[in-house]
């Protein structure tokens, strides 16, 4: 671990950069700006398409594993899986 000498004039600066550095940065990244941005039209069909193929996949897989949910569900609500826990 690094050591820095508090009453030194060097550390004092050099903390005091790294604060400035620190407040312009935050400002930069804050302050709006003007994009100069270009939205191609077959930008939203695409977003559109990943949205739609996202769904059908999650429907997919809901699909394919719709028994082990059920499964996991029915044991974990079940009176008798409680009781049988309990009295392990």
């Amino acid at each position: 671990m690094i050591r820095i000498n508090q009453g030194n004039s060097s550390t004092k600066m050099l903390r005091r950069v790294i604060s400035v550095a620190g407040i312009l940065g935050i400002h930069h990244l804050l302050s709006p700006q003007a994009a100069h941005a270009y939205l191609d039209p077959g930008t939203g069909s695409y977003l559109f398409q990943i949205l739609i193929a996202g769904l059908i996949g999650g429907a997919f897989a809901l699909k394919i594993f719709w028994r082990r949910i059920w499964l996991f569900f029915s044991r974990l609500f079940s009176k008798k899986g409680n009781d049988d826990r309990v009295n392990k």
